[in-house]
């Protein structure tokens, strides 16, 4: 039902398409960002990181939108973009394959498209930035199989399972415990965010299943894993707890000890605006570029300042 939607919409798009119109010739370049869901903390502060770089640049043009978490209307706010003369498009998608049909026909009309952190099904794209997903998890999984001697049982706390972030981070942390025959893993989706990832933990816990060490997808995750665990009269300084993105407040829980580390997952924003100038300057411009991660800990929190 919801590939249907999707497949409507996009070809509502490529019929309103027709109305794609000129650039504004008081305007130099113009930027759009039809971001995916800013009720993520991580996401929203990629289009705040976006919008302070473009700051230093008063000839371009800067449109952004929040879709909320809904496919349609992000597509919707793509459509509105390329109306509005729209010349280059960052996009996160949550549904690379709805995404990547509308790519196609964005790129046919001569519009850049550079993909910040998650990749569409096609190859219909310009640059795409991302640290490294895949190695990333891996790291993670090898960082708790050391934490606990090869034994036990991990939860792992999924982001959007639609998205190329959760499936590398996914297929990452699986291929980095499997010569492991002590370790389960057990996996609950949380789609990235906080309220999910407590619903989750509570209703495990409310089932009596148990777990040895938490292996979320990103930071909110952990920090609605970590409030349950307190609530339920459990220190999460008793878990090994490890997740991606290290926010200022993940600092602070490996810091007191409630947390045993995290990754950083830079927003990409000045990197992409900066590729985005390139391009549309017609500067060359390599079309793969990955954002170096650091493993954080309580040893060198102090030194490792938050991605944002």
């Amino acid at each position: 039902m919801l590939f249907e939607i999707c497949r409507k919409c996009c070809l509502l798009f490529i019929c309103l398409f027709s109305s794609f119109h000129a650039f504004s010739a008081t305007d130099k370049f113009v930027i759009g960002f039809p971001e995916d869901d800013m009720s993520n903390d991580w996401r929203s502060a990629q289009v705040e990181q976006i919008k302070l770089e473009l700051k230093k640049y008063p000839d371009v043009k800067f449109l952004f939108a929040d879709a909320g978490g809904s496919i349609a209307k992000n597509i919707f706010d793509i459509e509105l973009m390329v109306n509005d003369g729209v010349q280059l498009l960052f996009l996160g998608p949550r549904d690379p394959e709805s995404i990547g049909l509308v790519a196609a026909k964005l790129r046919s009309k001569g519009v850049y498209i550079v993909l910040l952190t998650r990749k569409i099904n096609t190859e219909d794209y310009d640059v795409f930035i991302s640290p490294d997903d895949f190695k990333i998890a891996n790291d993670a999984a090898q960082f708790l199989v050391k934490k606990m001697s090869g034994k036990g049982t991990i939860l792992m706390l999924e982001g959007v399972v639609s998205t190329t972030t959760a499936i590398q981070r996914k297929k990452g942390f699986m291929a980095g415990i499997k010569d492991n025959s002590g370790l389960e893993v057990i996996s609950r989706v949380a789609n990235y965010s906080r309220l999910d990832a407590i619903a989750v933990l509570e209703e495990l816990l409310e089932q009596g299943v148990k777990f040895d060490a938490i292996y979320a997808h990103n930071d909110a995750m952990a920090a609605g894993a970590r409030l349950v665990l307190k609530k339920a009269g459990i220190n999460p300084a008793s878990i090994p707890i490890v997740s991606i993105d290290y926010l200022p407040e993940t600092r602070e829980a490996i810091l007191r000890g409630e947390q045993s580390a995290s990754f950083t997952y830079p927003t990409c924003g000045k990197v992409g605006v900066e590729v985005a100038l390139d391009l549309l300057r017609g500067k060359k411009v390599a079309r793969n570029i990955v954002v170096s991660s650091q493993l954080v800990t309580r040893e060198n929190a102090n030194q490792v300042e938050p991605v944002y």
